[in-house]
């Protein structure tokens, strides 16, 4: 039983996996001893952990689970051995979501070119190319834009993600609405659209809390049921077992 812990920009999450299954996930705004505690009085047959972090936090926790779990990975994509070729030039800046994303979509679709389309604070559009992460793009994500138009203007609102599709606002919140979905769908289709020339046995994985306004909109995009990086991330603990 492996206890996954992934710590991303706005939340945090906990995830316990059997036998590549997940049995339990949980969302929180950061992990805490009490957390710890908790998961581990009610899941006592956790062998082994693996905690990824975007802010910072990761050694903290790491040594939270380190008393009470004897096999506990900080993951680190500069130095922690992957199941995954890995061409990215500056491992150590690399977001450790990212390659964990990477490695959990080879994994569960073996034999594909990848394109990963990860719709959190940042939008991440990364690449899994003959079995190796070859890197990708960033851009604001869909509330980091209409934060910024709220926080950058003097008069216009902020305002939050919509299903609707318009052909244009008619109010100034539609405007904003509309402009920030769309442009994103527009971003994010060109490059699906320039994936598919390159690449015929393709596989495109949308993933992220925002993920679902995007699905519908574009095609040839597969909502991931089973979330990348917890997937990539177990995958990773059980290809570093026999190191323990």
């Amino acid at each position: 039983m492996n206890l996954i812990v992934d710590i991303g920009n706005s939340r945090a999450k906990v995830a316990i996996l059997e036998q590549g299954e997940v049995i339990m996930q949980e969302t929180h705004p950061e992990i805490t001893q009490e957390i710890v505690d908790d998961t581990l009085l009610r899941y006592p047959t956790i062998s082994r952990a693996i905690v990824a972090s975007t802010r910072g936090d990761g050694e903290h926790v790491a040594a939270l689970l380190q008393s009470l779990i004897q096999r506990v990975i900080l993951f680190n994509p500069a130095t922690t051995p992957i199941p995954l070729g890995n061409s990215y030039y500056t491992p150590k800046t690399l977001g450790p979501d990212r390659l964990a994303a990477a490695v959990g979509a080879a994994a569960l679709y073996p034999d594909k070119e990848i394109m990963i389309v990860d719709f959190g604070t940042a939008i991440t559009i990364d690449f899994v190319i003959d079995n190796t992460f070859r890197g990708g793009n960033i851009s604001p994500g869909v509330t980091t834009r209409f934060r910024a138009l709220a926080d950058y203007t003097a008069c216009l609102p902020l305002c939050t993600p919509t299903e609707e599709v318009l052909e244009y606002g008619r109010t100034t919140a539609e405007a904003i609405e509309q402009g920030v979905m769309r442009g994103v769908e527009h971003e994010i289709r060109g490059y699906v659209e320039q994936f598919l020339l390159k690449n015929h046995e393709n596989c495109i994985i949308f993933t992220g809390g925002d993920a679902k306004y995007f699905v519908k909109r574009i095609k040839n995009a597969i909502f991931a049921d089973c979330e990348p990086v917890l997937f990539g991330l177990n995958r990773i603990l059980d290809y570093n077992a026999e190191k323990f």
